[in-house]
């Protein structure tokens, strides 16, 4: 591992270096950081969160935009700001409010944790969001790439972010075959990352290799042709610009299978809240019953979730109705829903009873959103 560090180093030098010799026949050379600067000054996105030095904005920016596209989250930043404008307002509301404004943007653990964590500013650090890099850490689903962005875009703090844009920029500018999804890895490319910040301007430096890696420098189909870097990317001067960055495995997926019931009597339709640690923690949905494969209504009757919610009580089935595979990250969930009608609730589902026509005031899953906009906005024509 050292031995790389120190082979990176090396390289870099030798980028960025000037012949001591020769110098008044040359030009001193530019630094990556001048580089970037330059290219952000051109090409940089106007965003809301970069015109502020509010420290909960930006946090709340970089909680927003994990795993979802600028495009997709600037809606929910909106949103989030004018209905909470300060860390106090997001702190005192309820954890079901949050998740419905969030409902769509998917891994919601990041708004439990945005919740949780206004909820630690205002008790451990009396509503002022803390300044320095290991106590923004501290915060509730805060790490070490989001602790480097806020301090350094609202405090300037010289630390560098590292994300999927960056690996890949310094990967190919490098041309780094050490795997980013490793120990190694990451620590190989978090010391490079700082290596190349600009400490005078460190929160504009890390906009922009952010901004570079996703405007320029490309995942797909790189605009190598005009870029600043051409003449001294080591990828493209290698032909091994597409295989950078290096990943050593791919994550394996999981399958589930959902059934859902949903089930109406009058103007009542049955709701209840995921509890358990597990995907979609703390949104509402439909009774459901989980199967290791594929099944079909007639072999869920036996189950205890159905015998406890309709045994006892004549139902009629208006529909089954299999979803569109829904991908997650690290799962697939395959879904059907079965358009239950019946006459008198159990107790057991009668606890679980709310009026259709509020069924839009829950947090749900996207999954089921859809499906409930299809039938219709309120459910009504679901029953």
């Amino acid at each position: 591992m050292k031995s790389k560090i120190r082979e990176v180093k090396r390289i870099i030098k030798l980028t960025v270096a000037t012949a001591p010799d020769f110098s008044y026949l040359y030009p001193r050379m530019e630094t990556i950081a001048e580089i970037l600067l330059q290219w952000y000054a051109r090409h940089g996105r106007d965003l809301p969160w970069r015109r502020t030095r509010d420290p909960y904005r930006i946090w709340l920016s970089e909680i927003i935009l994990q795993q979802t596209r600028v495009a997709q989250g600037m809606d929910y930043y909106l949103r989030f700001t004018e209905r909470f404008p300060d860390v106090a307002a997001l702190a005192e509301a309820s954890e079901d409010e949050v998740l419905k404004l969030w409902q769509g943007l998917g891994y919601y653990s990041r708004a439990r944790n945005l919740h949780a964590a206004a909820r630690q500013i205002v008790e451990e650090f009396r509503g002022r969001f803390p300044r320095e890099v290991q106590q923004v850490r501290l915060l509730r689903g805060v790490g070490d790439y989001t602790a480097a962005a806020i301090c350094s875009a609202a405090y300037d703090t010289p630390c560098a972010v590292v994300d999927g844009n960056v690996y890949r920029v310094l990967s190919r500018l490098f041309d780094l075959a050490e795997p980013i999804d490793t120990t190694a890895g990451k620590r190989l490319f978090a010391e490079l990352a700082q290596s190349q910040i600009d400490p005078a301007q460190a929160g504009r430096y890390n906009q922009a290799i952010m901004d570079f890696g996703a405007l320029q420098c490309t995942p797909a189909a790189p605009r190598c042709e005009d870029c600043p870097f051409v003449a001294r990317c080591l990828a493209a001067a290698a032909g091994t610009v597409a295989q950078r960055p290096v990943k050593q495995g791919r994550t394996q997926v999981r399958d589930r299978w959902f059934s859902y019931l949903h089930v109406t009597c009058g103007d009542k339709v049955l709701l209840r809240r995921r509890e358990k640690k597990d995907i979609w923690q703390g949104l509402y949905e439909f009774p459901m019953i989980e199967t290791a494969t594929a099944a079909e209504l007639p072999q869920l009757l036996a189950h205890e979730t159905f015998q406890t919610l309709l045994s006892d009580t004549p139902w009629h089935l208006r529909q089954s109705v299999a979803l569109p595979r829904h991908q997650l990250s690290h799962q697939r969930i395959h879904a059907v829903i079965h358009r239950i009608e019946t006459e008198r609730l159990t107790p057991a589902a009668l606890s679980l009873a709310i009026p259709a026509s509020t069924l839009g005031d829950y947090a749900i899953p996207r999954l089921l959103d859809r499906y409930l906009l299809d039938a219709g906005t309120d459910g009504k024509s679901a029953q």
